[in-house]
């Protein structure tokens, strides 16, 4: 990676690509699809086959995704990882083969979740690490550039807009060797730091810090909102209590984007550090963040209230919450 000398900051350039710490594993075999179909949220088989129940005789009436968002989950309901998955075949005729992204630090333990559940079914699992990760994000006034990464998708493995929402851009794979910016016209590589600002300005959760194994739920997650969620398709494993909430229609505590008063440095807030009212009421926790911005699960009836969070030291700051734009308007379930 080319680096510019005597510290000039990059030419002006309409899109960043941002290197993630996020981990992709192979999933491959005649049976893949069925068998992620059963331990993952979203509908596996719209990536498989677009629309259809089962592969069509005549292909599928309109083209798949090639990526798709969604959560594996504990017998519980609750969350284990965020995944977003990718679909490298591109006919029903192919076996399936499809690359599972996920957070790096839990690699291992995904791995040996879907071993558990593999049994006898006929599915190839391995890390790939020989592929790079890339988060492409337009800058905000270079308008509507989909068309132009459209035609750079054939460049490499997988250019394709983030499943979850708009506002979080495409997702790139590439080997190892390539330069993303070869592939990406008018690109320049951005710091990682100011992709975790953009996520948590916008309240996208990503990571185990953000959403704790075994403790977080996924519609608190607004797993929902970021399409990463199906409620007809078949059983799968946490899907009791999901549909349960779903069904009742209240959902009273979401992830928000939250605003510290000051810029802290990391680590200052202790982790899933209770977030207060005035009155001192508990509003909801801290999950994670960077200077000023963070993402906390916050009580929906308090979010418009003075907040504030107790810092050792007999210190606190306070924070205000966000509702994001790309939320749907109709936000009170």
């Amino acid at each position: 990676m080319r680096r510019l000398s005597g510290g000039a900051p990059p030419p002006p350039a309409a899109v960043r690509c941002f290197p993630l710490s996020r981990a992709l594993l192979r999933v491959q075999g005649p049976e893949a699809d069925t068998f992620l179909q059963g331990l993952l949220t979203n509908d596996v088989v719209r990536l498989m086959w677009g629309g259809a129940d089962h592969p069509p005789e005549g292909g599928a009436s309109s083209p798949p995704p090639r990526a798709q968002y969604a959560h594996a989950l504990n017998v519980q309901g609750r969350c284990l990882y965020d995944i977003i998955l990718y679909r490298l075949h591109e006919s029903q005729e192919e076996e399936p083969n499809i690359l599972l992204e996920c957070d790096y630090s839990v690699l291992d333990s995904v791995q040996k979740h879907l071993k558990s559940y593999k049994i006898r079914r006929k599915v190839n699992i391995a890390p790939c690490l020989d592929l790079s990760l890339w988060a492409v994000i337009p800058e905000e006034q270079s308008g509507d550039i989909s068309s132009t990464l459209d035609k750079c998708a054939d460049k490499t493995l997988v250019l394709t807009p983030d499943p979850r929402v708009e506002v979080m851009g495409w997702r790139l794979i590439t080997n190892k060797e390539e330069n993303p910016l070869e592939i990406v016209p008018g690109s320049h590589i951005g710091n990682i730091s100011d992709y975790h600002r953009h996520r948590y300005k916008q309240g996208i959760a990503e990571g185990v810090k953000d959403i704790p194994p075994g403790v977080a739920l996924p519609l608190e997650s607004n797993l929902a909102y970021m399409n990463g969620i199906s409620f007809t398709k078949g059983c799968y494993i946490g899907q009791e209590l999901t549909a349960r909430t779903h069904h009742t229609g209240v959902i009273r505590k979401r992830l928000l984007p939250v605003q510290l008063s000051a810029p802290l440095p990391l680590g200052s807030i202790p982790e899933s550090a209770a977030i207060l009212t005035e009155s001192g009421k508990s509003a909801g926790k801290y999950r994670a963040g960077g200077d000023e911005l963070g993402i906390a699960l916050l009580r929906l009836a308090n979010i418009n209230e003075p907040l504030h969070i107790n810092l050792p030291g007999d210190t606190s700051v306070n924070l205000t919450a966000s509702i994001p734009n790309w939320w749907p308007k109709t936000t009170n379930k």
